[in-house]
């Protein structure tokens, strides 16, 4: 071999000279040796090509990255890959490659293909890792913000080159054919608390993205809440993004829908309080004590902020169920530059469901609904009224639009009543439930138990 070969962050040594000045050769010695062995397999066994799930850019020097891009080339023609049809496709760059002696070289180098899985899984982890050393130097030598986002970005998007799926194909049919002769009950994900949102949707699902959105004073943060005040009261975690409202007004809510306190009186609780208000207050403050149930209010937050966050809890929380509330999109500090904020919001959406994906959570992703809305006569919320409403919906699994008749129409019979329109469910039926809200207790409930509560 040549010596100074280049890959992604400078010159690898190729001499068998003393190598103890380079702590990395070794390393990268394995990584081409890998690379060697993946070409070679092909050669020996030339429909691998097919089955093999790297690119060019994974190979870390230039001639592997030319050897294995023609050999994708005449896969592509149907030809089959040998050296003799290698050397013909390659042409005037044979030379590139090390001539055809190294052509015949890798041709023989391989004796089987048995451990090729082996053999990509290292080409991969080391392209890895050249890609996040380079974005790293690179902030190194120039911190800035934009570089500080390019290293996220490559960080991010390392995380699912190559991955590998967990379930195979026998693992699923197994799945699905206990699940016909067991009763697993009604509820496969989060409960929300609420019987016909849980018909509606089989519980919070992991993994989904659920936007909730509606005009302002529809009850979006209050309905938020509540879900995942009820994820805690059976021992779950919850994660609550606030970029809007400070950390002590999003408890005072959780107070007040534990205790049964009206919001108001936390303006002065000292004179407001009556005495039951202080017993239920003590009480609501015990049992919020014990909760999972962790704020993060700062006002600029990113998604690298979110997922940090999400990750933490998830490691000190195993096999716990673990649901993230964001209030809200628009307030969501993107990272990049975009040239238009429906790209900046299409990112965001875009990344957060990854983040719902790869922790396997429920995110709740509160959204604006365009002004529009208020100019139509009927003034329900549909899919078209989301603000930056193509991004939005492509990713969102389930979209809930909260709507109060009330707000518009004080003489209306539905009072305090909401109507949550499940618009769009990726994997279950479309249609509206209807909840009571009590607004000055910050708690939603179901329309039997609101008349239960009135009836005493």
């Amino acid at each position: 071999m040549q010596k100074n070969e280049y890959n992604e962050i400078g010159p690898v040594d190729m001499s068998h000279q003393d190598h103890r000045g380079n702590p990395n050769y070794f390393a990268r010695q394995e990584t081409l040796e890998a690379e060697n062995m993946v070409l070679g397999s092909v050669f020996l066994e030339p429909d691998l090509i097919h089955e093999i799930n790297l690119e060019p850019i994974h190979f870390s020097i230039a001639k592997n990255k030319l050897l294995f891009q023609t050999m994708r080339e005449l896969a592509a023609e149907g030809i089959r890959i040998d050296p003799v049809t290698m050397t013909k496709k390659l042409g005037n760059n044979i030379e590139n490659v090390g001539g055809v002696s190294y052509i015949s070289q890798l041709a023989a180098s391989v004796p089987s293909t048995a451990n090729l899985e082996a053999y990509q899984r290292i080409v991969l982890d080391d392209h890895k890792k050249r890609v996040l050393v380079a974005a790293a130097a690179a902030y190194l030598n120039d911190p800035t913000e934009e570089k500080a986002e390019d290293l996220y970005t490559h960080y991010i998007e390392m995380q699912e080159v190559g991955k590998v799926k967990e379930k195979t194909k026998k693992d699923i049919l197994y799945e699905l054919y206990e699940e016909m002769n067991e009763d697993f009950g009604d509820l496969r994900g989060i409960d929300t608390g609420f019987k016909d949102l849980n018909d509606m949707t089989g519980g919070l699902q992991g993994g989904d993205l659920i936007i909730v959105a509606g005009r302002p004073s529809m009850g979006k943060t209050a309905f938020a809440l509540n879900l995942a005040s009820q994820c805690c009261v059976r021992e779950g975690v919850a994660d609550v993004f606030s970029l809007e409202m400070p950390e002590k007004q999003l408890t005072q809510r959780f107070l007040s829908a534990i205790g049964w306190i009206d919001g108001s009186k936390w303006r002065n609780s000292f004179r407001f309080f009556s005495d039951r208000d202080r017993a239920s207050a003590t009480k609501a403050i015990g049992v919020y004590s014990q909760w999972v149930m962790n704020i993060h209010d700062e006002a600029k937050q990113t998604v690298a902020d979110i997922r940090r966050e999400v990750r933490k809890t998830s490691r000190e929380n195993p096999g716990k169920q673990h649901i993230v509330v964001i209030d809200y999109l628009q307030l969501i500090t993107p990272l990049g530059k975009f040239d238009r904020h429906d790209l900046a919001v299409g990112s965001i959406t875009r990344e957060l469901k990854q983040m719902a994906r790869q922790f396997n959570v429920p995110v709740i992703l509160l959204s604006q609904l365009n002004r529009g809305v208020e100019q139509r006569q009927d003034k329900r919320p549909m899919l078209s009224d989301l603000r930056d409403s193509g991004s939005i919906e492509q990713d969102a699994d389930v979209v809930m639009l909260l709507y109060r008749e009330e707000y518009y129409d004080r003489q209306s019979e539905g009072k305090n009543i909401v109507e949550i329109n499940i618009a769009k469910q990726r994997n279950g039926p479309v249609g509206t439930v209807q909840l009571a809200f009590l607004k000055e207790f910050s708690r939603f409930r179901s329309l039997e138990r609101k008349r239960d509560l009135e009836g005493a």
